[in-house]
């Protein structure tokens, strides 16, 4: 299995229900298949379990990464194309996938999906250094519960730099979610041992 992780952004469907929207790590393989390991629980990881299907979509709006750790997962969606699913409307581009293996286990179990169907809607002109600090920021935030806030006071201080010095509105407004998420554990882990 190919170890590089890529930020992405997968979108499911529940069986008859809702779409869900998360940003998550994926893996590459050199046959074309896409690798997903989402933690226990995960509605992701149930929703491809209970349909075999799932959209993954390359995205530079890094409002979407910061806004699902932050409590913001409605983001516009349209129908995907060629299975029973959707994609992000600021998709620069989707890709249609379906699940052929699964490898359960208590935490992250692994799931191995296929292509079945991808388009491009825009190009990628690259990322600034805000773009790669917030989605950085957005694993730290979904990491809250595990890392010490030395760390994390650490980590966004130093990606501070790069929201100030190439931060647009749109990575700005991300960043302030971000913060704020930061600012709020902080302040009930306070509470907890006073």
């Amino acid at each position: 299995m190919n170890d590089q992780i890529f930020e992405a952004v997968v979108t499911t469907v529940a069986p008859g229900g809702p779409s869900h929207v998360a940003p998550m790590g994926v893996r590459y393989q050199q046959d074309g298949g896409i690798v997903l390991m989402p933690f226990k629980p995960s509605v992701t990881h149930d929703n491809i379990v209970a349909t075999g299907r799932a959209v993954l979509n390359i995205v530079c709006d890094t409002r979407v990464f910061a806004g699902c750790v932050t409590g913001r997962k409605a983001w516009p969606t349209l129908a995907a194309e060629r299975i029973d699913g959707v994609r992000l409307a600021c998709a620069l581009r989707h890709v249609e996938l379906e699940l052929v293996e699964r490898r359960d286990d208590p935490q992250r179990p692994v799931l191995r999906l296929a292509a079945m169907h991808e388009a491009t809607h825009a190009p990628f002109a690259g990322f600034n250094r805000a773009q790669a600090a917030v989605i950085e920021g957005a694993v730290l935030v979904s990491r809250l519960h595990m890392l010490p806030p030395e760390k994390v006071n650490t980590e966004m201080s130093y990606l501070q730099i790069a929201i100030d010095k190439t931060a647009g509105p749109e990575e700005r407004e991300a960043w302030e979610w971000l913060r704020a998420a930061v600012a709020q554990h902080h302040a009930r882990a306070q509470e907890r041992t006073s």
